[in-house]
């Protein structure tokens, strides 16, 4: 009898031996395993190029529909697409980069990730392009339900060669002043113009206004404010914006007569070669105002202007 139960304690004491091994590999947390963005396999599909409100572009190349490849300011970062309460968004690199399409434009943001890699905690680029006809919002350029082809890329920015600046109306009232400037592409491809021009003035003797800056403003006294949105521009079509200013000298700084600005020197967004139009004004208060470019002529008055 004594032998039977020591054997009943030791096969009791190994069975609350194993339990406890049992449930301490229960509680232990498991490991999620960190996997490498694969590089794609064959060739990549064509890049498609976005125009940023800050003159720069952000190029961006779908291997598939999981992955981006994203190419900024001569970097190419790897992104992963991960789940978006609308449009389409990739995360990777410290960057995050989400998508839209409404309206026949599909904006895009590229923002700096917080050190958790999931929210974005500073936008780096506001950027767009034309939408090529009805695409539903998703990560990849989709091809053409009819023909399968790949949907054409976005135009290429316009350049200071192909451009010409015309005087195309203005408005006035109460102290404040608007020229509305045409841009006319007369090259004989097709380019889009997205953001705001980079504005210089001149005196009659070609020298910079240095006493008058240019402040990139949606609105003005005279406008209601509108975001940049791209314009695509056919050979010998126009894009539109507007330079306002005020006439009334400020006399809290001391200004009692106003600069005489003889020339309007204009650069696209990310170019370098100006194109000019003459114009006689005297901008006072030792600034300008410049508005996106925008596809008609007229843009909607500002209230009460």
């Amino acid at each position: 009898m004594r032998r039977l139960r020591n054997a009943c304690t030791i096969v009791s004491s190994l069975a609350l031996i194993a339990a406890a091994g049992c449930t301490q590999e229960a509680a232990a947390p498991p490991t999620a395993p960190v996997e490498p963005i694969p590089a794609p396999a064959g060739p990549l599909g064509a890049p498609i190029s976005y125009a940023c409100e800050s003159g720069q572009s952000v190029a961006v190349v779908w291997p598939d529909t999981a992955t981006a490849q994203l190419t900024w300011k001569g970097q190419t970062y790897a992104l992963r697409a991960v789940q978006a309460a609308s449009g389409a968004r990739f995360t990777g690199s410290g960057l995050e980069w989400q998508t839209a399409t409404a309206a026949g434009q599909e904006s895009a943001t590229l923002s700096r990730l917080g050190p958790n890699q999931d929210v974005a905690v500073a936008v780096l680029e506001r950027c767009s392009r034309p939408a090529a006809g009805p695409v539903a919002p998703g990560p990849a350029p989709a091809p053409d339900a009819l023909t399968g082809e790949p949907l054409p890329p976005a135009a290429a920015p316009c350049k200071g060669p192909q451009l010409k600046l015309s005087a195309d109306g203005g408005d006035a009232g109460m102290g404040h002043r608007v020229t509305i400037v045409g841009v006319q592409n007369v090259g004989a491809q097709v380019c889009s113009l997205t953001g705001y021009p980079t504005v210089t003035l001149q005196d009659a003797r070609g020298r910079d206004l240095t006493t008058v800056r240019s402040e990139q403003n949606p609105g003005s006294y005279l406008r209601t404010g509108q975001s940049p949105e791209p314009v695509s521009l056919q050979p010998q079509a126009k894009a539109f914006f507007d330079v306002a200013w005020t006439v009334v000298p400020n006399e809290a700084k001391g200004e009692t007569a106003c600069p005489s600005a003889a020339r309007i020197r204009a650069l696209a967004p990310g170019d370098t070669s100006p194109a000019t139009l003459s114009q006689t004004f005297t901008p006072c208060g030792g600034r300008i105002q410049i508005s996106p470019f925008r596809a008609v002529a007229e843009p909607a008055p500002a209230p009460g202007g």
